[in-house]
């Protein structure tokens, strides 16, 4: 399927071209004083952190209905709709739970959806890691509890079998096949080894009955992944053997499995992404002096990946999704995210379909779900997006031959995209020459040489890519404020080739950090931010925040640190006292690798562990923890608390109860985000919303 196909090379758009050119052009106009550039009367913390007006939408298989989930207004819980999109169709509320939320919705057949539960609205800490799986029909009937979820009192619906076990999770929800009725999806059992690693065994669960039959393939030893075919046939499962990661291979007509690869978990040559209904294997890879990673099929002759990359994205690791038809199970095309998500089909008829929606909705992201494309009855669901818009819902028919478009709704009534910032990315020279991208958030009414005051927000992980064009709440919320947002890729980030992730090994409070400094540096020299700065952050975001005011006490005038990792020595080693999520696997084998070994870098880590310096913290400091968080359990916060109260330093200091690694209930999003209003105000200068 894949011959005569041309490589494809997804580039960085011309609008960044653009962008950077302005931030340079700063120098030009030298730097200048500024006060802070907050709007007048800038909307309130609820516009960005309140409940989204709409959260997902699925479009049924023949594009006769959409299904969406949407707060209820009486209690404001999260209800699971379905619209009827022919002529004269209305909406009907399906479920709806007093005491959770509907989330993960998928369509199973025309008739028949699945969804889980969760809790947006109120705490949750991590109770709710077992979502639960129910099933129900397209009129509101025969719901039924497939399996258990967290709370134990929802309704379970037809009784006539028990639903399973808590730990048991969606798979896949396969196209109609020979092999399986159109009311199967395959679900995973999961078990934890003595390690802690999670196992998996894949099953085929009826969502009518809530009956389960065994696939008729063999289960590897030590399975914890599983990839299949679009009509549910297991293709590659991976294996995790310690400190070694394996792909195993079944060919379409073969039940033996074969080896692809096998290397250590930080170094294996390959990783398989999908499988196509006719067998053919994608992969992704590095190439090039960075080592970007790249989208090839993989070559059964040579056993590797084939030479020439179906997708490459310069400046960009790929990441991304292949997408199949539901018909043929072609690859109609590829989904990337660069500087903005983009779409490369493959597909003509759906090619101008995007071409058609792009022309009627420009300057944002316009993803697009086709059913029928190119029939008389095409439907057409879009979302479509920006750095200003949170998204708006489209739906685009054809009837009696001409184009029709409804809008759904807003994902976010209360934001107005006239009055939100622009975010662009652009890229600088650390201090050792090293290329490192950042995201500017920049106040409306900021321009080169008329700098704001800034705030450096570092994203968690840290080994995640934290930018992309989209709409961020905090980015937004800090720049209503009047605060330039300045969001480094620093290396050890993911998602800028393999080159600038390992360039972060052991680098923690290290280069990682000067780079987090440099990027400050550099805005100021561009112009666009004063000398008045702090910093900030959630996760290793936290962490950075407090060794930069340990590293860089003369610039930041304050920092703000959530479920911030306090304690190396906790985090590396663990204690039988304190419970978290961190196995053995991580402990015993990536963790020495990429922040250190706890007892042969041990004087290396005392260096930038910020418990064991937390008499040179001097700024002001705001800290909040998740009474639950089970990823930097709270103690954390408490032993820094009391290390800063003991210098004189007494930090404000928030827990959140029931909440976990971050916090999800809306009220507390925005009571936190209050707190961080007042605080920055209290130490940049810039007024606080009434």
């Amino acid at each position: 399927m894949t011959k005569g196909w041309e490589a494809i090379v997804v580039r960085t758009s011309k609008r960044n071209c653009i962008i950077l050119e302005w931030l340079l052009a700063g120098v030009l106009t030298g730097l200048g004083g500024g006060a802070a550039h907050a709007a007048t009367n800038p909307p309130p913390a609820e516009t960005f952190f309140g409940m989204p007006d709409i959260r997902e939408t699925r479009l049924s298989p023949s594009g006769r209905y959409l299904a969406f989930t949407a707060p209820r207004g009486d209690d404001g819980h999260v209800s699971l709709f379905v619209m009827d999109l022919a002529p004269g169709g209305g909406v009907k509320q399906l479920a709806h739970f007093g005491t959770v939320d509907v989330t993960q919705v998928q369509w199973v057949n025309e008739h028949r959806l699945i969804f889980s539960v969760t809790q947006f609205t109120v705490t949750n800490g991590e109770a709710f890691g077992a979502p639960g799986l129910y099933a129900i029909d397209a009129d509101g009937q025969a719901q039924r509890q497939l399996v258990i979820s967290a709370d134990s009192g929802l309704y379970e619906g037809e009784a006539t079998s028990k639903p399973l076990d808590w730990n048991h999770f969606l798979l896949e929800v396969p196209n109609p096949g020979p092999n399986h009725a159109d009311n199967e999806v395959l679900i995973g059992r999961y078990s934890f080894r003595d390690n802690g690693s999670p196992l998996v065994a894949p099953l085929w669960l009826n969502v009518d009955n809530g009956k389960t039959r065994n696939l008729k393939v063999e289960r590897p030893e030590n399975a914890t992944g599983w990839i299949f075919d679009d009509q549910g046939e297991a293709r590659v499962v991976t294996v995790d053997r310690d400190n070694k990661l394996a792909a195993l291979w079944r060919a379409p007509g073969s039940e033996a499995w074969q080896q692809l690869m096998e290397g250590k978990r930080l170094d294996v040559p390959f990783w398989p992404e999908a499988v196509d209904r006719f067998g053919n294997l994608y992969v992704t890879h590095h190439e090039g002096p960075d080592r970007l990673s790249v989208l090839s099929s993989y070559d059964f002759d040579k056993k590797a990946p084939s030479p020439k990359p179906l997708v490459g994205t310069p400046g960009f690791d790929f990441l991304g999704n292949l997408l199949f038809s539901r018909k043929t199970g072609a690859l109609q095309g590829v989904s990337v995210d660069v500087d903005s998500e983009a779409t490369v089909w493959f597909d003509p008829v759906i090619k101008q379909v995007q071409a058609e929606v792009d022309a009627q909705l420009p300057g944002h992201v316009n993803d697009v779900i086709c059913r029928n494309c190119g029939a008389s009855d095409e439907t057409v669901l879009v979302r479509s997006h920006s750095d200003h818009d949170p998204g708006h819902i489209y739906i685009r028919q054809r009837i009696k031959g001409e184009v029709a478009w409804r809008a759904l709704g807003a994902v976010r009534k209360a934001v107005d995209p006239d009055r939100m910032a622009n975010l662009d990315l652009a890229r600088f020279k650390a201090r050792d020459g090293m290329e490192i991208p950042v995201w500017i958030t920049t106040p409306q009414g900021v321009k080169p040489g008329h700098p704001a005051p800034a705030v450096v927000l570092v994203h968690g992980g840290p080994w995640l890519r934290q930018g992309h064009w989209q709409w961020d709440e905090w980015g937004q919320f800090l720049a209503s404020r009047g605060y330039l947002v300045i969001e480094p890729e620093f290396r050890g980030s993911e998602g800028y080739g393999d080159k600038h992730f390992r360039a972060g090994f052991k680098q923690w409070g290290r280069t990682m950090q000067d780079d987090v400094t440099d990027a400050l540096h550099w805005a100021q020299q561009q112009g666009l931010a004063t000398d008045r700065a702090c910093i900030m952050g959630a996760s290793y975001g936290g962490y950075s925040t407090l060794i930069g005011l340990i590293k860089d006490p003369n610039l930041y005038r304050c920092g703000i640190a959530w479920v911030a990792l306090a304690d190396l020595d906790l985090f590396l080693k663990g204690s039988w006292r304190i419970d978290d999520d961190i196995d053995d696997v991580s402990r015993h084998y990536t963790l020495p690798e990429m922040v250190g070994d706890a007892v042969k870098d041990a004087d290396m880590l005392a260096e930038v562990n910020p418990l064991k310096r937390a008499d040179q913290i001097k700024a002001p400091l705001l800290l909040a923890y998740g009474g639950s968080d089970r990823r930097v359990p709270p103690v954390n916060g408490e032993r820094l608390r009391d290390a800063l109260i003991k210098a004189g330093n007494t930090p404000q200091y928030v827990v959140y109860q029931g909440e976990g690694h971050g916090f999800k209930a809306p009220k507390n999003q925005v009571d936190f985000a209050r707190r961080v209003e007042a605080f920055l105000a209290k130490n940049l200068g810039a007024p606080p919303a009434p």
